[in-house]
């Protein structure tokens, strides 16, 4: 059997391991990172096998091609796994940015290390005993558990890894590519922070603008890089859908994660939850006016209620 296709099997058996484990997996990524227990079993956990067949169908069919040449010559591309990859794995997504990285270089023949964040590191523990049991070979995949400037600097840093993949902040992106280029030039590929703008025009319909801004905002506790944070609405419709929005905020349900009928989990860590609960008093102290929430919600635990400012400076 060729390489590719025999990659592609094994690819297929990991994603039904992961497909049998859900339940366990999506309670690791809640107990680690606060998310909601449903949505895990619902989204990211079958959304990780999906990226495992996704790229199991492309493991054999990485080619190389034959170029035209001008002169008498032979001329073809060779298309070769890079080598031995690092991918450092953010918080937010713990398995969804696991297979985001792990996949297609499993499918193009690398081996790999994979450095999950520290405040999350249970799910991707449990994929790597998955990995050994769908017939990937010892080796090939390996989970480095530990904190960013150790473990995740010693890879950005180390001369035998041949690319390094980062999604995470800024500021550390900065730091990577520095020690990627110091060390022995490796390349990035880098998935950095980011404050999306959501605008709302006078002939949107209000109810479904304000459910989908509600959405993007508050998914996933608002720990997404793509959250859509700042939300400029056109004058004919401000006043509705800033009333609108305040309703569906306050009718959000903040508590545990495991129980169904709540909407919003605890903040990943006290970090996060201290960043979160700092920038609203920096709102506040700005002159901004906060229509609803932006209080911890109890005494144990990082809940924060869905905050909503108005009045805010450019």
């Amino acid at each position: 059997m060729a390489r590719g296709q025999a990659r592609a099997r094994i690819l297929h058996k990991f994603a039904d391991l992961v497909d049998q484990h859900v339940e366990e997996l999506a309670a690791l990524d809640t107990v680690d990172a606060g998310k909601l227990f449903q949505m895990g079993k619902l989204v990211d956990i079958p959304g990780g096998a999906n990226l495992l067949r996704y790229y199991a169908g492309a493991a054999d069919k990485i080619h190389g091609e034959t170029l035209k040449m001008a002169r008498p010559l032979h001329g073809y591309t060779l298309k070769e796994p890079v080598g031995v990859v690092g991918h450092i794995v953010p918080w937010n997504y713990p398995t969804t940015m696991f297979f985001f990285k792990v996949s297609p270089a499993l499918a193009a023949g690398c081996t790999m290390v994979v450095k999950p964040a520290e405040q999350t590191p249970l799910s991707a523990l449990f994929y790597a005993h998955l990995a050994k049991e769908a017939g990937i070979p010892d080796g090939v995949l390996n989970v480095v558990p530990g904190f960013g400037p150790t473990a995740g600097a010693a890879m950005a840093s180390h001369m035998d890894i041949d690319k390094i993949s980062f999604t995470g902040s800024t500021e550390v992106g900065r730091l990577v590519m520095q020690a990627a280029a110091l060390s022995n030039l490796k390349p990035v590929s880098l998935e950095l922070g980011g404050k999306s703008p959501i605008i709302v025009f006078d002939d949107a319909d209000v109810d479904m603008a304000v459910s989908l801004v509600n959405m993007a905002t508050y998914t996933n506790k608002g720990e997404i890089c793509v959250a859509g944070t700042r939300i400029y609405v056109q004058e004919g419709i401000y006043d509705a859908f800033v009333n609108k929005s305040v309703e569906l905020a306050k009718k959000s349900v903040v508590g545990d994660p495991f129980n169904p009928n709540v909407h919003q989990g605890p903040q990943v860590d006290k970090n996060q939850y201290e960043k979160v609960l700092k920038y609203i008093d920096v709102g506040k102290s700005e002159g901004a006016t906060l229509l609803t929430g932006g209080k911890a919600c109890s005494d144990k635990g990082y809940y924060i209620e869905p905050a909503i400012f108005t009045d805010v400076k450019a």
